[in-house]
C-alpha cells in the first residue's frame, strides 16, 4: 500500500514560518503570534484538545481534513520541545509521532492514541517507521522549518498544503531555504481562499 507523505504549514504572504528571535520558549518568534494564533482559533484545533468554542468555518473543515487523513507524523526535537508542555497529557496528534532527535529517550505514549518515539538515526528511518503504523493513511512531515526542508531537500514528500495567512512578517524563519540544487516542480491540487488565509495545495512532481 502507497502512503503519501505530506507537509502541511502555516505561512506568512512573504514566506515565514516564525518571526524573529523564536526560540523552545517562544517558538512562533517575535511578532509571529499570527501563525500560532490561526491555528489555536479553529473550532477542530480546539476539540482535540478539550476546548470549546473556536471559528467553526472553511478554515475549521481544512484543518479537520488534516487530522483525519493523517495516521503518522514525524517532526523535529524543537517542535516537540516547545510544544510538549503546550499539548498536555492529551495531544491533538492522536496518532503515533516520530521525533527526529540526537538525543534517545524511551517512546512516551500520551492519551488519546498519541506516542512519541524518539529516532536518532536519521530521517529514513523515521518515515519508515511512520509509514508502517500509519494503516495507510498520510504521514505527516509537522515541522519545523529544518525538519521539513531535510524532507524536501531528500525529496520525500508527496503533497505540500499551504496556509498563507494575509501578514507580512519582513524577517525571521523561512520555509523553502536550504532546499539544495535543483527544482521542486508543483502541480496544483486545490486552492481555497478564506477572509483568515489561503489554502495552497500541491503535488509535488519528481
Amino acid at each position: 500500500m502507497t502512503v503519501t507523505v505530506t507537509a502541511d504549514m502555516v505561512m506568512s504572504l512573504d514566506g515565514y514560518i516564525a518571526g524573529t528571535d523564536h526560540s523552545v520558549a517562544d517558538p512562533a518568534g517575535h511578532g509571529a503570534d499570527r501563525i500560532g494564533g490561526w491555528i489555536h482559533a479553529q473550532s477542530s484545533w480546539r476539540e482535540r484538545t478539550g476546548l470549546n468554542g473556536g471559528a467553526a468555518d472553511q478554515d475549521s473543515d481544512i484543518m479537520r481534513e488534516w487530522f483525519e487523513s493523517t495516521g503518522a507524523v514525524v517532526m523535529g526535537r524543537l517542535m516537540y520541545d516547545s510544544g510538549v508542555d503546550f499539548w498536555g497529557d492529551n495531544p491533538p496528534f492522536r496518532t503515533p509521532v516520530f521525533v527526529l532527535t540526537n538525543r534517545p529517550a524511551p517512546t512516551l505514549v500520551k492519551e488519546g492514541g498519541t506516542s512519541f518515539t524518539f529516532v536518532t538515526d536519521g530521517i529514513h528511518s523515521a518515515l519508515d517507521q511512520a509509514k508502517a503504523v500509519s494503516a495507510g493513511r498520510h504521514v505527516d512531515i509537522a515541522g519545523g522549518a529544518h525538519t521539513v526542508q531535510q524532507y524536501l531537500r531528500a525529496r520525500l514528500v508527496d503533497e505540500l498544503q499551504l496556509h498563507v495567512i494575509p501578514v507580512l512578517f519582513g524577517a525571521g524563519l523561512r520555509l523553502f531555504d536550504n532546499l539544495g540544487l535543483g527544482s521542486h516542480d508543483l502541480e496544483p491540487i486545490r486552492v481555497v481562499d478564506t477572509p483568515g488565509a489561503t489554502h495552497l495545495k500541491y503535488r509535488i512532481l519528481r
